[in-house]
């Protein structure tokens, strides 16, 4: 009998005593792990944005009617101005002015000869400073945010989950998932911080509030 004989045999085993009409969602499984490792009362979108920033990206936060100015200022600052732009991204949000907006779909070549990408997102995680993307309206496929030099991303404050399990739980793990914290970045052999090897070297995330941040 070789390994995986015996593991089979052993999960056969296992299971002589389950019923035959028995389906694993029949049997509910225990959660009692800790579900968020935030403070009572912790500022969600606080600590979002300051996780988001530990990471190297830039994080700015507005309200609804200071979006498009922010977006604007956001790229104007990278110096972009061909941008992909995914499918069911509202266009009322995005900025007038000299930008030229390039709807999907568009091949990786095309993808990759643009300034950047401009997103919007499905969840993001306070604790991890993470955004998640799911190829819903406005987001577009996983290539946008892996190939583009620059992602822009705008998030809505409501969309921020505390921790992990929450932000799977409004999730529907059925659609492909893109977790990203902070732009691409990876360590050589001497642990010199490399970015934009496997995705965008700046990441900028946009925090949509229902009213203006307070001037600091």
């Amino acid at each position: 009998m070789n390994s995986r004989q015996a593991i089979l045999a052993r999960i056969r085993s296992a299971l002589t005593d389950v019923p035959a009409d028995e389906r694993p969602d029949d049997i509910p499984v225990p959660r009692t792990y800790h579900r968020s490792h935030t403070e009572p009362g912790q500022d969600t979108v606080a600590l979002f944005a300051e996780r988001v920033a530990d990471y190297r990206a830039n994080v700015t936060r507005t309200d609804q009617a200071g979006l498009p100015a922010t977006i604007a200022a956001a790229l104007t600052a990278c110096g972009a101005r061909n941008l992909a732009l995914p499918d069911g991204f509202p266009v009322e949000l995005l900025p007038s002015g000299d930008w030229q907006w390039h709807p999907e779909p568009l091949a990786v070549p095309a993808l990759n000869a643009l300034d950047g990408a401009i997103t919007l997102a499905a969840a993001g995680i306070a604790v991890t400073g993470t955004i998640v993307l799911d190829a819903g309206p406005g987001q577009g496929r996983r290539a946008l945010s892996l190939v583009p030099d620059y992602h822009l991303c705008v998030i809505r404050a409501e969309q921020i989950a505390d921790d992990v399990p929450d932000a799977l739980a409004r999730l529907d793990p059925r659609n492909p998932l893109t977790f990203i914290s902070g732009p691409s970045a990876t360590s050589d052999i001497e642990l010199e911080r490399v970015e934009g090897v496997h995705g965008p070297r700046t990441l900028h995330v946009i925090v949509v509030t229902e009213e203006a941040p307070e001037a600091s």
